[in-house]
């Protein structure tokens, strides 16, 4: 049930005549009839956002069967309810007199008048006030039984005169300012004398809060009543009079205005006949030799040119001109037709990436191609859209600069991490104050040419809420077969970014919308190896170091066993960003000593590196030290790089539970069971009756607990594992193993492999079982390792076993396989 507002030409229902005709039948229903103690019964109707005053008329909607219960229930007690107001408005279901304030109004309710979909219409006619002192539900509706309310007082009394008349002058004055209020209005309380009626009838008029409204309603005083009232008009009437001085100040400023116009026209109608230019006119034809000689494409020149017609019409102290001007000089500004021309000599871009950066070979490759295809056709204008994906630290920014110094372009970079407005790719319509273009052309201005080399960074943070998708805005840009029409909301004219060569760069692919993955070539970034680093390490970052913290290179030398160390035991990362902070931590240690003018080394061993960094921060994964049951080592991919992966699998006497540990996740998890169901369905093969699985418990537990773990990859491993330790056979301490595994034991491919077999080679293993798919990923292993590693290509599980336990069939013992007649024996 909920109250609504009426209007005159509300025909749906009866218009302005109905209404008053339907009022006019509540003036005949009598108020209650009081019992001997002074009380009465009537049917509870809670109030939950209007507020009725007694004598008031208001219309109010019912809907739904249970409220034509409750006028079934208002009839049987003469049209009579009470409107009662509950203590907390969001309740649904009240039934207790606790629910309530104390203070109701008794009131008559009129005949419903049928609406479209089982609504109801309906009007309350406030009585009296009346007190809540029971409730009870009966038949789904709740009942009240109230007593009418106290208002003692002396109508006739100076106090109660005094303050009725103060109350009626401070209307009068609240009337006579406020627009809002009829002047029927004051009639009206000027012709109350009643202080009860008067205070409800002013309630009723003005707008006031609600807690006041309720305030004034709870008070049984009709003395205290109006003393709030007129303290709600002294409110009202202050904030009247502040408004009227503030509207009389803006009329002054407004005809101020008028009149500055005024006398600039005389001024500008002197000039003229003085044949003297204003500053304006100045400028507005500055504009047009610019705009004259910029070079716009012509739907472009047609836009410019009206708008600076449109500005010289404009009056010069209209606020339009800031607009107008500020569009026109962003036109101007922005390049049109200016470009720097390609150095397309591809022997100079590699000499020029080679000399910045080591390795990266796929992303030079694919530059150098671009560039000899240029060259080979010069009028090529279709850009390549490349996206760099790889770990933290791994130079996919740094190498963008470097591709623009090979192609001679300029070079101009955004970060996208935590961009969540369209507005911050599209920019504002220009109409709104403030209004700029957005971030892709502030860059192109920025850049000055039209084919710069343009780098969009973390693209895979991109976000989206209430203000848009920019990832979807960026469709336009990145496409080749739309960026030549790009349109920026500001601008509203075309702009060509098809000659802009376009780079972006990303930690990881998944997060990349599809639609945006779609239109960009990617190359991946993978994490360098520990001889790249030292090699990256002597070539670019040490000197890099030692000139920013005023080291010669005469002075100190880094040894290459003191730079392994701090790769191995002092960072963790795929690329080399954290390990040029620790070899600037290393120069600023000598550079303190330097200037302390205090004896410093000249060569830094590995054994010096804890003495001047501390204890080591990491560690290298190890093998483990002697073949063990139930003990399989696995390999992981991190963004950090590889890792080893012990997993530790024990069977013992239970109810046949499998029990995984180490924050596994759901993809792990899902390994461990498919793992197991391999080994139920080939248990004739193991010597492990099928009976026997419900007498054991298997845990499976990888260590690291802290750490989340997932991915398909540790199937074989887990498989491997659980085999050895039902079958009581020792797993080979130096072979590691990577690859999925199904319920048919077949091995399937996996990701990272070049990360994994580096990490097992540092950690001293040397047969690494790897999925046969993964064959062709061999190529992209640095060659120490290819030499040092023996790698086993496996198809199915039964080609694992034989490398795993070192060609020993794993077998449980015949006590394992007839465990009921060893008991019975």
């Amino acid at each position: 049930m909920s109250r609504s507002s009426w209007s005159d030409d509300d025909n749906q229902f009866g218009g302005l005549k109905a209404i008053t005709d339907r009022a006019d039948e509540l003036l005949t229903i009598p108020n209650s009839k009081l019992d001997k103690d002074g009380g009465f019964v009537a049917p509870v109707y809670v109030v939950r956002d209007a507020i009725l005053y007694p004598r008031m008329i208001t219309p109010v909607f019912f809907d739904g069967d249970d409220d034509l219960h409750f006028f079934e229930a208002a009839n049987a007690f003469n049209q009579i309810v009470v409107t009662a107001i509950p203590k907390n408005p969001k309740k649904k279901i009240f039934s207790r007199k606790t629910d309530f304030l104390p203070i109701a109004v008794e009131a008559a309710i009129g005949t419903p008048v049928p609406l479209p979909e089982d609504h109801y219409s309906v009007l309350l006619q406030g009585r009296r006030r009346v007190t809540i002192q029971q409730t009870q539900k009966q038949d789904g509706v709740l009942l009240a039984y109230c007593t009418l309310t106290d208002e003692d007082y002396q109508s006739s009394s100076r106090e109660m005169k005094a303050l009725v008349r103060v109350t009626k002058n401070l209307f009068e004055r609240i009337v006579t300012m406020d627009r809002k209020l009829p002047d029927e209005s004051y009639g009206l309380a000027a012709s109350i004398d009643d202080p009860v009626w008067l205070a409800d009838m002013i309630m009723t008029t003005i707008s006031v809060p609600r807690d006041i409204r309720l305030e004034i309603l709870q008070e049984a005083d009709p003395a205290k009543r109006l003393q709030i009232v007129n303290q709600v008009l002294v409110n009202e009437l202050s904030i009247l009079e502040v408004e009227s001085k503030i509207s009389e100040k803006v009329q002054n400023e407004v005809d101020r205005s008028q009149r500055e116009f005024y006398l600039r026209e005389q001024v500008k109608a002197i000039q003229k006949e003085l044949n003297e230019d204003d500053i304006f006119t100045r400028e507005t034809e500055e504009l047009r030799a610019r705009i004259a000689s910029k070079g716009f494409p012509e739907p472009v020149l047609k836009v410019a040119e009206r708008e600076l017609d449109r500005l010289a019409a404009l009056p010069p102290m209209s606020p339009e001109i800031t607009v107008s001007r500020t569009y026109l000089d962003w036109l101007l500004d922005l390049p049109w037709s200016e470009k720097t021309d390609d150095n397309l000599d591809v022997l100079n871009a590699e000499r020029v990436l080679n000399e910045n950066h080591y390795g990266l070979k796929k992303a030079k490759d694919r530059i150098l191609e671009f560039i000899a295809v240029r060259s080979l056709k010069p009028k090529k204008e279709r850009q390549p859209i490349l996206c760099f994906v790889g770990p933290p630290g791994t130079g996919k920014t740094s190498i963008g600069r470097s591709i623009a110094d090979a192609l001679g372009r300029k070079f101009v970079r955004i970060s996208l991490g935590g961009v969540r407005d369209e507005a911050e790719i599209r920019g504002h319509r220009k109409t709104y104050v403030g209004a700029l273009p957005g971030r892709i052309l502030q860059t192109i201005k920025r850049a000055g040419t039209v084919n710069p080399l343009f780098m969009l960074d973390e693209i895979d943070k991109l976000g989206n809420d209430y203000r848009g998708d920019p990832a979807s805005a960026l469709l336009e840009v990145l496409d080749p077969e739309q960026n030549h029409t790009f349109a920026d909301h500001y601008l509203e004219v075309e702009y060509d970014l098809s000659r802009v060569m376009f780079v972006t760069t990303a930690n990881s692919q998944d997060s990349i919308p599809a639609p945006l993955l779609d239109r960009m070539e990617i190359i991946e970034f993978s994490g360098y190896t520990q001889e790249e680093k030292l090699i990256i390490a002597k070539d670019y970052l040490i000197p890099r170091q030692f000139d920013e913290n005023g080291i010669e290179e005469s002075e100190l030398t880094l040894s290459d066993d003191a730079v392994r160390r701090l790769i191995r035991e002092y960072t963790y990362e795929a690329g080399v960003r954290n390990l040029e902070r620790e070899i600037g931590k290393v120069c600023r240690k000598i550079a303190r000593k330097k200037a302390e003018r205090s004896e410093f080394p000249s060569r830094i061993d590995s054994d010096q590196i804890e003495e001047l960094m501390g204890p080591p921060v990491y560690f290298d994964s190890e093998k483990e030290k002697r073949d063990t049951v139930g003990v399989a080592t696995g390999m992981a991919w991190t963004e950090n790089g590889g890792e080893l992966t012990t997993i530790e699998v024990l069977s013992f006497e239970g109810k046949g539970n499998l029990q995984l540990t180490g924050q596994l996740g759901d993809v792990m998890q899902e390994s461990a069971q498919a793992a197991l169901s391999y080994i139920k369905a080939n248990t004739g093969r193991f010597n492990v009756p099928i009976a026997l699985y419900d007498k054991l418990d298997i845990h499976v537990h990888v260590p690291e607990g802290a750490v989340p773990k997932d991915g398909p990859s540790g199937g074989i491993t887990l498989a491997t594992a659980m085999i050895s330790a039902l079958t009581n056979t020792p797993v080979k301490r130096e072979v590691a193993m990577t690859g999925e595994i199904t319920l048919r034991g077949l091995v399937l491919p996996i990701g990272g492999l070049k990360e994994k077999a580096l990490t097992a080679l540092r950690a001293g293993i040397k047969t690494i079982v790897i999925p046969e798919k993964n064959r062709k990923d061999l190529v992209e292993l640095p060659k120490e390792a290819l030499d040092r590693l023996t790698f086993v290509c496996v198809s199915t599980m039964d080609e694992v076993i034989p490398v795993a336990f070192g060609g020993v069939d794993p077998r449980a013992a015949d006590s394992l396989a007839q465990p009921e007649e060893q008991e019975e024996d």
